[in-house]
């Protein structure tokens, strides 16, 4: 399912992590792993004369080849392909750019980055990336500074795919179960029936019946498609503001990744995997894989 995989890189202290997990599905998909080093146009500051500003540029350029190199040689040692890059530009369009030109089938990316005259701004840049990307995402959270690099081992053995019933929902499970029988893991589909949107607590029994019953549906038809791949699968129904009860969930059942759209509707309103994601994906322990 991943052919190729692209791991644009920041340089900063966490980024292990994310290349932890690019390696890890590149050995099991067999993979070959590409590495992105952006360098921001204009990063640095207009007052310097132009030699000073062509120093900083060659340095950030330096660093970026540095930054590749070291996921280059790692997914080497492990029988991998790899290839690398070093570009100049707006970060997320070059990433997006990068992933067109070169068939890249999956991205995995840190959420948050340093930023300054060499260093890409991953945090908001992996935002855009997933918003606008063909392809899935696989978003990494970073330590902050003085936070313990996560333990190398990573696993996929318990996925948590959230679900609103939609076209979108539906498409991005496709992928989490393809994901979830390569690895034999257990699925946790779940459905929030949204009280920010609802008043629950004086909306009619009936009403808010029908809601937990579109959950319901929409979690069994995930279910379904689980069992026919012959994986275990566990389903649920909570009500609450989305971000948090998914949050909460996945906290709870200590999941190892959480899947989902990065569009959908609630039942009869607007908007809401979209901007869920975006919060979970900024606040998520665990990586988040989001399928446009």
């Amino acid at each position: 399912m991943f052919d190729t995989i692209l791991v644009p890189t920041d340089d900063s202290a966490g980024a292990d992590a994310t290349i932890g997990h690019a390696i890890e599905l590149g050995e099991t998909y067999g993979s070959a792993v590409h590495a992105l080093y952006v360098v921001e146009a204009g990063s640095a500051p207009t007052e310097l004369p132009d030699d000073e500003r062509t120093t900083v540029r060659d340095r950030s350029e330096a660093r970026g080849r540095e930054a590749t190199i070291r996921v280059t040689d790692r997914a080497e040692e492990r029988g991998l392909d790899a290839a690398r890059e070093v570009r100049e530009g707006v970060p997320y369009r070059e990433v997006l750019s990068y992933t067109a030109n070169h068939d890249v089938d999956l991205v995995v990316m840190g959420t948050h980055g340093r930023t300054g005259a060499d260093r890409v701004r991953l945090g908001s840049t992996t935002e855009r990336v997933l918003t606008r990307a063909d392809v899935p995402v696989l978003s990494v959270r970073l330590p902050e500074d003085g936070e313990p690099t996560p333990a190398a081992a990573v696993s996929y053995d318990r996925i948590v795919v959230p679900t609103d019933g939609s076209d979108h929902a539906e498409r991005a499970a496709e992928t989490a179960l393809d994901v979830a029988e390569t690895y034999d893991a257990e699925v946790c589909a779940v459905y929030v029936v949204d009280s920010t949107t609802y008043d629950l607590e004086d909306a009619p029994r009936s009403i808010v019946g029908l809601l937990k019953e579109g959950g319901r549906n929409a979690t069994e038809a995930i279910a379904e498609m689980a069992h026919d791949r012959g994986l275990d699968v566990r389903t649920d129904v909570r009500r609450g503001p989305p971000a948090e009860e998914l949050l909460e969930y996945a906290s709870t059942i200590d999941a190892s990744l959480v899947a989902m759209g990065t569009r959908g509707q609630t039942v009869g309103s607007g908007p809401l995997l979209g901007s869920t994601t975006a919060r979970i994906v900024r606040r998520s322990t665990v990586p988040v894989l989001t399928v446009s």
